[in-house]
Formats: C-alpha cells, sequence, structure tokens
C-alpha cells in the first residue's frame, strides 16, 4: 500500500514544507502514512466490511496534534477549547454489516463540512442503555466565528449530555439534551448508566458548585481537572457527588457485579509549584468561603514534603489506577484493594532512619506482569469480572499503548490478581526500534460475540505537528480495528479496518489561526449496541464486627445512620491501627497501641503488631485532613490577580459538626493535635468525618509526630460507616502474618454510647 500510495502522491506535495519536532528521517514514512500536509485528495487503506453480531456506536475526532491536557490526554481531558478537541466529529452507528449512519447530522446537530462556526461540534463517550435503544453522550456546540474571538473561560462553549434514541434500522433519529444536569460553564463527559437508569458521569462542577472555585486544579500540573463522579436522574433531579477526585477521576463503567469501576489519578503529594516562587506565586486562602482573602502562607500539613526530609524517605506519587465505588457514592477503593505492592516495580520507603523499613523493588509476588497506569478499562460481556484496558505513558501517545487483561470479580483476592499482556510491552511506549512493537492501542471493546475490537495506529512513535499551526497533522491515524491473535502467535495484533475511513474538510478559529483539515478523523470510543442484563445495585452494608458494636451499646442503627444524613456525616472505624498489609514495608510497620481500660474497668496493655525484631513505634492518635480547595497562584508578578479556581491542600479536620461529634472521644484520653481523635488499646479508632469532601489520615506517636500516612484521598457518603480492618488495610496476611481484625472496635463502641447518652 505505502509504494501504491507513493505513486499517487505529486512531488510538489512530498516536498510540502513542515514545521516539525520529528526526526526528518521518519518524515518520508510519516508522509506516506498521512497523506500530505493539507490532506487533499487522501487516499485510505481500507478492508472488506467485517460483519460483527451487533451494531457498534462510535465517535469521530479530528486528529489533535498533541496530547497533553487535550480530550485523548490522560488528565485534563475535559475541556472543549479549539486546541483541546478541534470541531466536526460525529455520533456514528455502524451496522453488522459495515454500513454507517451519521446520528449528530441526521438529527440536525453540527455542520456538514467546510467553516466550524458557531453550529459546530464535536462529540465523545458514548454508552449503551441496558435495554439497547437508547445511549448517552457529551457534546459541545458552538467554536470562534472571527479570527481572535477567545471568549472567557466561563462564556466559551462547555461538553454537556445528550440522550440519543431511534438509531436502530427504520427507526427516526431524535437528540435531547439532558435537563438540569450541570450547565455550562460545567463540562460534564464520560456517562455511563447506573443499574437504575440514573446517570453517573465526569463533571468539573465544584465539589459545592461555588463558582470561585472553578475550576479546581490538580496537584500536579495544577491544571484544570474534573472533580470526580456524578449522579443525576435521567429527568434531572437529585444531583449527587458520588467522590470526590482532587486530582481526576475518568471513564467509569458499570460492571456485572454493579461496581463502578474507574481510572482515579493519584498524585497525593505537597504542591511541586509553591516550590517555584518566583514563576508561580503561590499562595493560601483563609478560607473556601467567597469571602476568604489570600495570606503570605503556602503552608501544607499533609504529606510529607516530595523531596528527602529530616529522616524522611523521597515521597512522590503518581499513579492511573482502578478504583471501584458502589452505585451510591459508598466504598470507594482502589479495585479489590490492589495497589502499588501489586502492579509496579519500585517506589521509595518513607523514612531512612530504619532499616527494617525498606523500599519496594519488585519482590516475588503472584503477578509477574508489571504496569504503570489503567486507563480505559471494560469489562468481558462474555467472563463476568475480566476486564480489558490500557497501559499508557503520561504523555505523547494520546492515552493509547499497550493492552492488558485481568481477572478481577469482587471474591478474587488483590495478591492473586494476575495481568495479562495481550500486546507487547513495547507497544507502551513509543520506542520506535522494539521489532515487535505492533502500534498503539485505546478504546478497547470486548464483544458479546467474543471478538475484541479497539482504536489503533500503526504508528509507533510519540506525538506532534509533523506539518504547520494552520495544516496541522500528526502521525497517529486511529482506526477502529479488530484485534486477534493469530495462529501461532503470542500476542493479539490489529487485523480488520471496521470503516472504509471517515473524511472531512473543515477549518475554524483556533482562535488566532485560521486551521485547515482535509482527512479522515479519528475512530474513537466504540460501544456495542446490545440489551444487557441489568447488574444488581450495590450500596452500603454493615460488617458484623460494626452490627455487633450496636447490639452491645444498644444502639439502633436505623436511628443513628438517619442522624449522621442529617448532619451530613459519616463515620470511619480503624478496627487495629496497628496492623498492615504483610507487603507494604515502606512505612514503619512495627506499632504499639496505647495502653487502656476495658470494659468492666481494669487496666489493658495496648495492642501490639511487630513483623520484625526491630524498632517499635508508639501510635496515639489518628489524624485527620479534609480536602480544601484554598491554594492559587498569581504566576510570575507578586501583584498579578490570582488565576482562576483553586488547588485542594489537606487542612486539618475542622467541620464544625464533625469536631463537635468528635469531642466526646476524649473522655479520659490524652488530646491529640488538630484533627485527631485518640487510639484506644485494641488499636481502634472512631471519628466522624464530613461527606463528599475528599478526606486523608495518618497515624501520630504521643508527640504528634507522623508515622503511617494513608496514600489515597477517600470520600464518604452521609450515613456511610466506613470500615478499615488496619493500616494499610490487609489483603492476605499482616506483617505479624495474621488475617485481617475482625474485632468489634472498642472505639466505635465508645462513640455509640457517647451518642446514645447525648440523645438520653
Amino acid at each position: 500500500m505505502k509504494k501504491r500510495w507513493l505513486l499517487f502522491i505529486p512531488i510538489m506535495l512530498l516536498l510540502t514544507p513542515c514545521s516539525t519536532k520529528k526526526n526528518t528521517s521518519e518524515l518520508p514514512t510519516i508522509i506516506l502514512q498521512q497523506q500530505s500536509c493539507d490532506k487533499k485528495n487522501p487516499v485510505l487503506q481500507t478492508n472488506a466490511a467485517v460483519t460483527l453480531q451487533n451494531p457498534i456506536l462510535f465517535v469521530t475526532q479530528f486528529p489533535v496534534i498533541e496530547d497533553f491536557a487535550t480530550i485523548v490526554g490522560t488528565f485534563g481531558n475535559h475541556e472543549a477549547t479549539l486546541s483541546d478537541v478541534g470541531r466536526g466529529g460525529d455520533l456514528y452507528i455502524r451496522y453488522t454489516n459495515g454500513t454507517l449512519r451519521n446520528l449528530t447530522r441526521e438529527a440536525g446537530f453540527g455542520t456538514p463540512s467546510g467553516f466550524q462556526g458557531k453550529d459546530s461540534i464535536a462529540v465523545r463517550d458514548p454508552a449503551v442503555h441496558w435495554n439497547g435503544t437508547k445511549a448517552i453522550f457529551s457534546m459541545v456546540i458552538g467554536a470562534p466565528t472571527k479570527q481572535y474571538e477567545s471568549p472567557e473561560l466561563l462564556a466559551a462553549p462547555h461538553w454537556q449530555l445528550y440522550e440519543v434514541t431511534g438509531f436502530l434500522k427504520g427507526e427516526t433519529i431524535n437528540i435531547t439534551k439532558l435537563p438540569n444536569q450541570p450547565p455550562a460553564p460545567f463540562n460534564n463527559i464520560q456517562p455511563t448508566y447506573a443499574s437504575n437508569g440514573d446517570i453517573i458521569f465526569v463533571s468539573d462542577r465544584p465539589r459545592n458548585g461555588a463558582l470561585h472555585l472553578y475550576p479546581q486544579h490538580d496537584e500536579y500540573e495544577s491544571l484544570a481537572t474534573p472533580t470526580g463522579l456524578w449522579r443525576i436522574t435521567p429527568n434531572g433531579e437529585n444531583l449527587i457527588l458520588l467522590e470526590h477526585a482532587p486530582s481526576g477521576s475518568f471513564t467509569p463503567i458499570v460492571d456485572s457485579f454493579g461496581r463502578i469501576v474507574f481510572t482515579r489519578w493519584d498524585h497525593l503529594q505537597q504542591d511541586q509549584q509553591a516550590k517555584r516562587q518566583a514563576t508561580f506565586n503561590a499562595f493560601n486562602f483563609t478560607g473556601e468561603e467567597a469571602s476568604s482573602t489570600p495570606t503570605q502562607s503556602i503552608a501544607e500539613q499533609f504529606p510529607e514534603p516530595w523531596g528527602t526530609g529530616q529522616n524522611e524517605g523521597t515521597h512522590s506519587f503518581n499513579h492511573f489506577f482502578p478504583w471501584q465505588l458502589n452505585q451510591d457514592g459508598t466504598g470507594e477503593e482502589t479495585l479489590n484493594h490492589i495497589g502499588r505492592h501489586e502492579l509496579i516495580a519500585f517506589f521509595f520507603r518513607s523514612v531512612t532512619d530504619d532499616n527494617d523499613v525498606k523500599e519496594f523493588d519488585n519482590p516475588s509476588r503472584e503477578n509477574p506482569n508489571l504496569i504503570l497506569n489503567l486507563f480505559q478499562i471494560r469489562e468481558d460481556p462474555k467472563m463476568s469480572g475480566r476486564y480489558i484496558g490500557v497501559d499508557a505513558p503520561e504523555f505523547e501517545t494520546y492515552s493509547s499503548g499497550q493492552l492488558i487483561a485481568f481477572d478481577a470479580p469482587p471474591s478474587k483476592n488483590a495478591s492473586k490478581i494476575k495481568l495479562e499482556y495481550l500486546t507487547p510491552r513495547s507497544t507502551f511506549g513509543y520506542d520506535q526500534s522494539a521489532a515487535d512493537h505492533s502500534g498503539h492501542y485505546r478504546n478497547p471493546l470486548p464483544l458479546s460475540d467474543g471478538t475484541l475490537i479497539a482504536s489503533h495506529t500503526d504508528y509507533k512513535g510519540d506525538d506532534g505537528n509533523i506539518c504547520t499551526a494552520d495544516r496541522p497533522s500528526t502521525p497517529y491515524d486511529f482506526r477502529l480495528k479488530t484485534i486477534l491473535k493469530k495462529t501461532g502467535a503470542s500476542f493479539f495484533t490489529a487485523d480488520k479496518m471496521l470503516t472504509d475511513g471517515i473524511i472531512k474538510n473543515v477549518d475554524w478559529y483556533d482562535p488566532d489561526i485560521h486551521v485547515y483539515y482535509n482527512g479522515p478523523f479519528w475512530e474513537l470510543s466504540p460501544v456495542e449496541v446490545v440489551a444487557r442484563e441489568k447488574p444488581p445495585v450495590t450500596g452500603f452494608a454493615l460488617d458484623d464486627p460494626e452490627k455487633n458494636a450496636f447490639q452491645l451499646e444498644g444502639v439502633d442503627t436505623a436511628d443513628f445512620l438517619n442522624d449522621l444524613r442529617e448532619k451530613n456525616l459519616a463515620v470511619i472505624v480503624v478496627r487495629n491501627a496497628t496492623s498492615r498489609d504483610d507487603a507494604d514495608r515502606q512505612q514503619p510497620f512495627n506499632l504499639k497501641a496505647p495502653n487502656g481500660t476495658s470494659t468492666d474497668g481494669t487496666s489493658t496493655v495496648g495492642t501490639s503488631t511487630v513483623g520484625t525484631t526491630g524498632k517499635v513505634y508508639d501510635i496515639s492518635h489518628m489524624q485527620f485532613f479534609q480536602a480544601d480547595q484554598i491554594r492559587s497562584w498569581r504566576g510570575n508578578s507578586t501583584t498579578a490577580p490570582p488565576k482562576p479556581g483553586r488547588r485542594v491542600i489537606a487542612q486539618a479536620l475542622h467541620d464544625p459538626d464533625a469536631v463537635r461529634g468528635n469531642q466526646p472521644l476524649y473522655t479520659n484520653k490524652t488530646p491529640g493535635p488538630a484533627g485527631s481523635v485518640p487510639i484506644f488499646s485494641d488499636g481502634s479508632a472512631a471519628i466522624y468525618v464530613p461527606t463528599r469532601r475528599a478526606m486523608v489520615w495518618q497515624s501520630v506517636d504521643p508527640a504528634g509526630k507522623p508515622i503511617v500516612r494513608e496514600r489515597y484521598w477517600i470520600t464518604f457518603q452521609p450515613g456511610e460507616i466506613r470500615v478499615c480492618n488496619g493500616c494499610h488495610g490487609v489483603n492476605e496476611v499482616n506483617q505479624a502474618g495474621l488475617p485481617a481484625s475482625t474485632n468489634t472496635a472498642l472505639a466505635f463502641r465508645e462513640m455509640l454510647k457517647q451518642w446514645k447518652d447525648s440523645r438520653l
């Protein structure tokens, strides 16, 4: 095909000048793949029509020239400027015989070709309802109508949710906007359906809707980020924040077990921009309120600095991992409690003055195949609990990379989960010299007939514009293809294309450059149009040890939970803070709780859990922090106004209702640092916390020094009682070789007793 293309490409097009960051030796190959800089009269590689069992919904997208914070990036991918997404894409259905139908154009949305102005659109993220007769997707409408027209943040076009019906053969198409969703200037993307038909989606609406907090900035580059997962009814009622993500959550699905499975970006570390004050001039506001004022402080209380401090190891945290959530927003945790110890190769220890605390360096474990990230997770409809996703670099491949698979039904212990490389490890990155590199993959979709499809490009290198700013071109050419393992092969590879290519001739202002493009659009985000069995509804449920606490203290469970809901509070119960998973030797793990008094008034020796004969750390309190949006920047001028929006900074728990409820827990206990509650002699702790706001915590010694820090933000729902069996939680056995704690926590019993006494 390449030689045949060469015959049809005029010499003048081969000599078209391009500004490029690529090695010029690659340029002829790129031209052969991508035709020419202006893509006039493009020639597309095609295959005979592939017959599928069911139709496929997918979207087309202008090929953006870089992935950093664009629609196909790993983060910051939720915005809708022309640089982020371009215009001219559509929602398509591909019927079983290969016939295509442009649904958005048929419904009267978008501009077929030419100038993309006020009526132009881009589309993304379709998801099919359980009944197979409707779908929901995101669409942005509008673009600048003249050069240099650059609307302010709040006035620019934004992504909104739309439902589509009538896409089956012979039906009349209908597209309607979801009522009462978070309106512009908020972006609503990546929707999916809950078991009851509610819509779960990603939004950048601030946690409390306050415009002065918009946009929320992530914890890494301080770019605008989605704020988490939201839920709304089909008629636009009961908008609920299911989980608050300080650096963003992405691509939720509801699996066959009723779990919301999604990718979350975790970067819980101190603000790196504050380390470069000459460039950023960071500062803290006095609070989250609109009336709050700037201060001179850049103080941070949690976690440790992301460098090396006194007796502290290097702390850095940067992962896109799989997460799960009940459909009511309770039970947030990594999928099956899987994490760094099961998935990646190396990370540092937290302290350097204890030789028993060691760096994690790929020890023996069940999973032999390591990954760095996990994006675009889909469940195999033929095998419940089997998931396929993409491990891709953080930058430069449009979040495309290696296809992987793994089995993680709810019953499977995280330590037993093994990852399978479906494509070679070389497809993760952009080393073009790798002999087995078969291109880059994204948006994998296992179908109900056993077929696997994905968006694929043969190109192996990194992103970038190989032409000019006004006639952009990228060597990435994502097309929908079947993915299969040929007889005798070790890995899956791309096979047949599902379309003959969708070509569009468009132009627009971005906003000062008049951009022209004539060529194939990317084919992304396929979903199967088929009726599926509704999964069970998942939600909060009490475990036996906590049920026992209610019985022992004579407290009516429903009354207590209703009181929590009325006050927008949740409860965290740590059964035994001295118990830690045996794999986690990167923070102190020989731990001892304080001495105490038993229920009969006799003295008790504090519980300890020890994994070696080395140093034992006394822990006396659990200290909790809430995610407050109080960090801002002025840029390179100390007198410039603050940038719009704010970043989350961990602040010691100060929610008034939570603090008021926690005060009685200090009866006959030594006060601890701000935001803390005492650890009881059995190692337990219990605390009231605010809801729908991310929280994090650490154990501290009697002097208030941090000992073991939680590494993830966690969100709670009103009325939720969230239980941790240890800190960190135990998968199989703890550091002493013992199973997870099942004790009825003394701290929780004390909380219930105090609550009951206050009601009498």
